[in-house]
């Protein structure tokens, strides 16, 4: 047999050490493979966490590569937090797998976002990384379209992008913003989801979900702005960085990244 090296003993040693409850060898953590546990022994604090990394690898199918992006990015923090009118608006059995589709904030760490960038300059962005897109946006979703043009009357509308959920069987319309979050927008998706549902939607698709993804967001301003809108909506943040997570009266009284390379290179 192989693959007894000192440091994988080690590791083995830190497995058997941080599950101690046998029916571990039952649970996701036993189900993928070591190199994916060395990852999260030593990444990921805590059990609840390392098995929500664990299930999500199963669920999703995620490589080792791109569990350790998820890992990076804090996806168990972001996971299912959008603000949405989901339980209002949904039968209960779509309404949670809807909910944790969605995150809160999404991170484009990827995108080089100028100063003063437009709407449609930060879509184009957005296309021109789709995969690594699509990855942030999560397993299930598929690339439809963009500026997806739709005619009422004599009326010419279009949103952003247009992306179709394998497991929701159903579009979901995205449209962004380059500022923070405003009620009106809520009334625009609506329409938009009701064109898309009326015009687009194939008579086995369930009905389409939005997503608005804005530069800021208030939660309890969105929270009010879906309360009584009658499509699924979400609201989220994008971000192309991901802000420290410590609480404030600890920033300052920590280094900064900048000390600690400052003190390494002393």
């Amino acid at each position: 047999m192989g693959g007894f090296s000192e440091r994988n003993l080690k590791y083995m040693r830190a497995f058997a050490e941080a599950y101690t409850d046998r029916s571990i060898v039952q649970q996701a953590v036993a189900l993928i493979p070591w190199g994916h546990n060395v990852l999260l022994l030593s990444k990921v604090r805590g059990v609840e966490h390392r098995q929500w990394y664990a299930q999500a690898t199963l669920a999703n199918g995620w490589s080792r590569a791109l569990l350790d992006v998820q890992i990076a990015t804090h996806a168990h923090r972001r996971q299912g937090k959008a603000i949405t009118n989901f339980k209002q608006t949904m039968p209960a059995e779509r309404s949670d797998l809807a909910q944790q589709t969605l995150k809160d904030p999404y991170a484009f760490e990827f995108l080089g976002i100028a100063e003063g960038m437009r709407e449609r300059d930060f879509e184009k962005a957005l296309i021109d990384h789709i995969q690594k897109v699509l990855i942030e946006l999560g397993t299930g979703f598929a690339f439809v379209g963009r500026q997806i043009p739709l005619k009422v009357g004599s009326k010419d509308f279009s949103f952003d992008l247009l992306f179709y959920h394998i497991k929701l069987r159903c579009f979901i319309v995205v449209d962004l913003k380059m500022e923070a979050f405003e009620p009106e927008y809520a009334g625009k998706m609506n329409f938009y989801l009701t064109v898309v549902d009326e015009q687009m939607r194939h008579p086995d698709d369930k009905p389409s979900i939005g997503l608005l993804l804005c530069k800021d967001n208030n939660k309890l301003v969105a929270e009010y702005a879906l309360r009584d809108v009658g499509k699924p909506i979400g609201v989220a943040e994008w971000r192309t960085k991901l802000v420290s997570t410590l609480p404030m009266k600890l920033r300052g009284s920590l280094p900064s990244v900048k000390d600690i390379e400052r003190e390494l290179g002393e």
